[in-house]
């Protein structure tokens, strides 16, 4: 037996109308054709779906069961068709976020807040991306954004980029560096450094002061948590370089003292990945523009 999902609406529309006529009506065909089908699907089933001469038109007991399915299966088939329009007209789709970047949840959860108010049908969800390789995950459409500082070139990926922002050097307010302007690397060289748990590659410090220099900090503390960061060097545990949005309350309290990194500063832009089919997607042309500007509010906290 042969059942299209015309059938199931044909079922249910003559149950709901009560007879034929008005049930084309519904239908927009004409009740000739709608006897004609009735006829073929009985054909098919081999049984009476209707018991003939009641009125208003009743289903037989095989009629009811065909009922049933179509009371199931209907309602699953409009909201999937429900859900492809919106995909088609962007209202809907899926956010799916890697971050090779851990202070950066402190501006992207009010990122996603404000992103979530005007896309409330788009799945959202965040996957760190120090555990697995992000970029390759975006290739392989397990993820649809990477927030990475480290473009490369790579085939159907663009990185959009979103901000600048500037590693700044934090330690306590009784550090010996406190007399100082700025930090240089060699005075890293007797001290603690505390950073992420990233590859140096990766991490700011590292890669833009001491690694060109050739200085090697006294020691080397890796630390998951921002929060625990800023109390180690509070503490006068070790010294630290983080972005200047994490920073834009510390700064001001006693405890701490910051400094600009080498006498002008370093500079770093933050980039958001995605697959280039993707980036005039609605949805996501507007989380980017909401990640370019919202930031920076931070910033200048």
């Amino acid at each position: 037996m042969h059942i299209e999902f015309r059938h199931l609406r044909t079922i249910k529309a003559i149950h709901d109308a009560g007879g034929l006529a008005r049930a084309a009506d519904v239908l927009h065909i004409t009740q000739s054709a709608l006897s004609h089908q009735v006829k073929g699907l009985e054909d098919q089933a081999g049984v009476e779906l209707f018991v003939r001469r009641s009125k208003p038109l009743k289903l037989s007991a095989a009629g009811m069961k065909l009922l049933r399915l179509a009371e199931r299966i209907l309602p699953e088939i409009e909201a999937m068709e429900e859900e492809f329009d919106a995909l088609r007209q962007g209202r809907a789709g899926r956010l799916h976020i890697a971050i090779e970047c851990h202070a950066c949840f402190d501006w992207l959860f009010p990122v996603l807040e404000q992103f979530r108010r005007a896309w409330p049908d788009i799945d959202i969800d965040i996957r760190p991306g120090l555990a697995f390789t992000a970029l390759a995950a975006l290739a392989r459409e397990e993820v649809d954004l990477v927030i990475s500082s480290d473009p490369e070139t790579l085939e159907g990926i663009t990185f959009n980029p979103l901000f600048d922002y500037s590693p700044t050097f934090i330690a306590a307010s009784n550090s010996p560096l406190a007399q100082k302007p700025f930090v240089v690397a060699e005075d890293f060289a007797d001290q603690t450094l505390i950073t992420y748990p990233v590859d140096r590659a990766r991490s700011d410090v590292f890669s833009q002061l001491l690694t060109p220099a050739r200085v090697e900090p006294r020691a080397h503390r890796q630390v998951e948590l921002t929060t625990v960061i800023l109390m180690l060097v509070a503490s006068g545990r070790g010294v630290a370089v983080l972005p200047d949005w994490v920073l834009r309350e510390v700064k001001y309290q006693p405890d701490y003292i910051t400094r600009p990194v080498t006498e002008h500063g370093l500079t770093k832009r933050l980039y958001a990945a995605t697959r280039t089919e993707d980036v005039t997607e609605p949805f996501m042309a507007h989380f980017l523009r909401l990640a370019r500007t919202e930031p920076v509010k931070l910033q200048r906290a």
